[in-house]
């Protein structure tokens, strides 16, 4: 178990996506080991997002009954479905990213595209768990639904927003190699110089822009695919839900289809400020 965390840690510094990797269009990422820590990691943050109904059942408002047996329940739930929901939406989206892949001429094979998708989700299980003790925090100091609606929201979508920064960094630094590749650099070019790109590449991190002018063609493509996956992310969470559980609706592992998760959010705003 030490050994997968240290590759997640190795993960979060940038030791997986080095120059000399990708040269090869390759991830140098286990995945076995990272995945069982990624999911790990999500029930951690599943359990702090049930640990709400838990709560409100164990310290309930005045006049309001909460059955404890339903409020472990919705916290087992939360631990089960958390790691589900990235795993549905990595499975939707995995088919449009290699599409996308191959179309800006990238080296990567099936393989590497899986793993380096393997690699953003442990990023953005890692920051959520990280962000685990918050949420546990706010809920023993409020009562409030949809202001721990909105909070999860927010903390799914700052995992979301790093986890895809990283993959766009690599993939960026990855049409920096290829560009390596097909034009070499002039042989004018000094050892001294050769060295302080070597210590440069050395020292960045996962999440370092290189070269703000690599490929925008390939990056502007990605970025659409960020978008979709982010969509797919948001909706497949609202037909999963409940995460946090109403304390107005008895326990239901999942709830009828209605609306969606965006008219969900607003409407939690307008809750939460009394509209």
């Amino acid at each position: 178990m030490w050994k997968w965390i240290k590759q997640l840690d190795g993960i979060l510094r940038g030791d997986a996506t080095r120059l000399p990797a990708l040269r090869e269009g390759r991830i140098d990422m286990p995945v076995g080991g990272v995945v069982i820590v990624a999911i790990g990691l999500a029930v951690i943050y599943g359990l702090c997002m049930g640990g709400f109904a838990v709560i409100r059942a164990a310290w309930p408002e005045p006049g309001v009954t909460v059955e404890m047996a339903d409020a472990y329940k919705q916290m087992l739930a939360s631990a089960v479905k958390l790691p589900l929901l990235f795993c549905l939406t990595l499975l939707v989206t995995f088919p449009s990213l290699y599409v996308f892949n191959a179309l800006v001429g990238s080296r990567l094979s099936t393989l590497s595209v899986a793993r380096l998708l393997v690699a953003m989700i442990a990023v953005m299980m890692a920051v959520l768990a990280s962000l685990g003790p918050i949420v546990v925090f706010f809920s023993v100091s409020t009562t409030s639904y949809p202001f721990m609606k909105l909070l999860n929201v927010a903390m799914a979508t700052i995992a979301g927003i790093l986890g895809l920064a990283f993959l766009l960094r690599t993939l960026s630094r990855l049409a920096m190699v290829q560009d390596a590749i097909d034009f070499p650099p002039s042989e004018s070019v000094t050892e001294g110089e050769d060295k302080a790109k070597a210590d440069e590449q050395k020292t960045s991190s996962a999440l370092d822009q290189i070269d703000s002018n690599t490929n925008q063609n390939a990056s502007a493509v990605f970025k659409i695919w960020v978008l979709v996956f982010a969509l797919v992310g948001a909706q497949m969470s609202w037909v999963l839900r409940p995460f946090i559980g109403s304390p107005d609706l008895p326990f239901e592992w999942f709830r009828s289809r209605e609306k969606n998760f965006f008219i969900d959010v607003i409407r939690s705003i307008g809750e939460l400020f009394g509209a």
